[in-house]
């Protein structure tokens, strides 16, 4: 039976993934009802991702301070709000784009305060093998948010253009009643320090697990910088050699970011009861994911080509809900918002970069960009087998 406080939270990254999934089926569509160039449309994703990777950390800090809850319910509304703006200023402004662009800021400065926190809480409530299954379940509800945003997004489209940026406010407004009503947290066990002792207490709290901190946070970040990356270009690709678009591209897309939800939903549950193999969970993800892009090299037809892209899924949700647990146990509850925070900030990092990152392919070429991608990808897996330990995730308040 799955806690209500846990199931609550696990809306959260639901509805915090929409942000940016839900609309890249809509962007062919916008760039036409705009009229805009290829770069401007794809400042509709940037305007959301770079406030959020930037308020992040900030959203962290400031939980430590005042609570989990005092953060996550207003960033809730304001996600919510940045989303309305955005749809009201489609249906009434005669030139709509710097109200939307505006508009997506202000969400994605609001999402900065959304997952991280979310997760920051889950591993201040609970411990040890609960605390990994729980994780799963957040890391499972974002995924099942990416399986079906880009369904929800070409199906909404199909109504309105508008449409969509609504249902940020229908979906975020309740979340937010709902976590500020279900959801108890814990009081603050001391008095958080000054903003410089803080800071100095973190750095002192990571150099000295430090060597789990790095292929931690890279293989987080890495992840989602493969995973989106990879989509898009799946996506062009959809379009451009096998004719699917829409639906059909949302439905084809939908397949491993769906087994990516259930790998993590089974991976937060086996490594839930097993810490001392959360390195390896974080490894065979990793080798999984750069199987994924070794067979990405090849000219493949449509099935191979959606077959290449399982590893990837599967891949993916294994690292994550394990990598988070290694994260929120890094340290105190009292620093774990903005260490957190950082490895989100981190994250929505990868997810920006990801895309144009990939649109490269054209110019290195499929065989050297997926190849160079493959082996280090391989590499970083080698990485965490050696350097992630299980003392890794005893918070430092159970180590005593």
């Amino acid at each position: 039976m799955i806690p209500r406080t846990v199931a609550v939270l696990a809306a959260v990254p639901f509805i915090m993934v929409l942000g940016n999934s839900m609309l890249i089926p809509l962007l062919p569509r916008l760039k036409e009802a705009m009229d805009l160039t290829l770069a401007e449309v794809g400042l509709l994703i940037t305007a959301f991702s770079l406030p959020a990777g930037l308020t992040i950390p900030l959203a962290g800090l400031l939980s430590d301070r005042f609570g989990r809850k005092a953060i996550l319910v207003p960033a809730l509304a304001v996600y919510g709000l940045g989303g309305a703006l955005a749809g009201l200023a489609i249906l009434a402004v005669g030139r709509p784009y710097f109200w939307v662009l505006l508009a997506r800021v202000i969400q994605g400065v609001g999402a900065g305060g959304t997952y991280q926190l979310a997760m920051a809480l889950t591993g201040d409530l609970y411990q040890q093998a609960a605390r990994v299954r729980y994780l799963g379940l957040l890391e499972t509800g974002n995924g099942v948010g990416k399986a079906v945003s880009p369904i929800l997004g070409a199906a909404l489209g199909l109504i309105s253009l508008a449409l969509p940026f609504f249902v940020y406010g229908f979906l975020s407004w309740p979340a937010a009643a709902a976590v500020a009503l279900l959801v108890r947290e814990r009081p603050r066990r001391r008095q958080v320090p000054g903003w410089r002792a803080y800071f100095q207490t973190v750095w002192q709290v990571l150099s000295a697990r430090g060597q789990a901190v790095v292929p931690s946070f890279l293989a987080g970040m890495g992840c989602l910088f493969v995973l989106f990356g990879t989509l898009s270009y799946a996506s062009d690709l959809l379009e451009l050699r096998y004719g699917l678009r829409g639906m059909g591209a949302g439905l084809a897309l939908a397949v491993p970011v769906g087994v990516m939800a259930f790998t993590s939903y089974l991976a937060g549950n086996y490594l839930g009861e097993r810490l001392d193999r959360l390195a390896q969970g974080i490894a065979l993800g990793l080798l999984a994911v750069a199987v994924s892009l070794a067979l990405l090299t090849a000219d493949l037809a449509l099935l191979p080509l959606l077959l290449a892209l399982l590893p990837l899924g599967a891949g993916t949700g294994m690292v994550l809900p394990a990598v988070n647990t290694v994260v929120t146990g890094l340290v105190a509850q009292e620093e774990r918002g903005l260490v957190t925070c950082l490895y989100g900030a981190l994250r929505f990092f990868g997810v920006a970069l990801g895309p144009p990152a990939f649109g490269m392919v054209l110019l290195l070429g499929r065989t050297s960009f997926f190849g160079t991608a493959s082996l280090a990808v391989a590499l970083l897996a080698v990485l965490a087998a050696v350097l992630i330990r299980p003392r890794a995730v005893v918070p430092p308040e159970l180590s005593h």
